[in-house]
């Protein structure tokens, strides 16, 4: 009868071991994969300034599972082919995460190539970041494209805000339609930015590019939306 009892306690003892307690869980951390370009590598600012960072940060302070911090493939200047290429240089980027955004496209209308063109690498882009997150559609935020015409630096190089306006409006209806088509929540900052963009606190030194203070408002935008995720 002691020999059974020893062995029934040292079962439970081994079970308890082998079982993940509730603190445990809560210790568990989320992962974040920010895509893009010199919008989210945050150009012009300190890096905790980004916008991947500002909701990182946000996030975590109230939440129970936390956020580890993003890892980030952006560059200044990068096109979706060339973020593509940026993706496939990156090893790490091979692991699934919690939550995925994108906010690319600029580059492509900044060099004027067509909306037609743009809509296949977006959309294949798109495909690869609902990959990213585990194939969890609704974990990925796609973000619309500022509207660039209406910065001080615009103003400097003589652009024509109003063109500038029109393709930019034609590459985020494409961009919602695709995102639409696949479930994917997309976000506009992009009216907000046209009120804000040109203020003097709204731009960072190159007059170009936004500012804390702009990447805080998108990410109140993000964090809605984070916040009603199921992690």
């Amino acid at each position: 009868m002691r020999n059974l009892l020893f062995s029934f306690l040292t079962v439970l003892l081994c079970f308890a071991m082998s079982t993940p307690s509730l603190s445990q869980d809560h210790s568990a951390s989320l992962s974040y994969l920010a895509l893009g370009d010199s919008y989210t590598i945050g150009e012009g600012v300190d890096f905790g300034d980004r916008y991947p960072m500002q909701l990182v940060r946000e996030w975590n302070k109230t939440a129970t599972i936390p956020f580890t911090a993003p890892l980030i493939i952006a560059k200044t200047g990068w096109t979706v082919d060339e973020l593509e290429t940026g993706i496939l240089a990156t090893p790490t980027a091979a692991e699934g995460y919690d939550l995925v955004t994108l906010l690319i496209g600029v580059n492509n209308q900044y060099r004027g190539r067509s909306v037609e063109s743009f809509e296949g690498d977006f959309e294949k882009m798109l495909q690869r970041a609902i990959a990213f997150a585990r194939g969890k559609k609704e974990h990925v935020l796609v973000v619309s494209i500022p509207d660039w015409g209406v910065t001080p630096f615009a103003g400097q190089k003589g652009v024509d805000p109003d063109q500038v306006a029109k393709e930019i409006n034609a590459y985020n209806r494409a961009k919602k339609a695709i995102c639409k088509n696949y479930g994917v929540i997309f976000i506009d900052i992009t009216d907000d930015y046209r009120m804000e963009g040109a203020l003097p606190e709204g731009v960072v030194e190159d007059k170009l590019h936004p500012s804390k203070i702009i990447y805080g408002q998108w990410m109140g935008k993000l964090i809605i939306e984070l916040k009603k995720m199921n992690f």
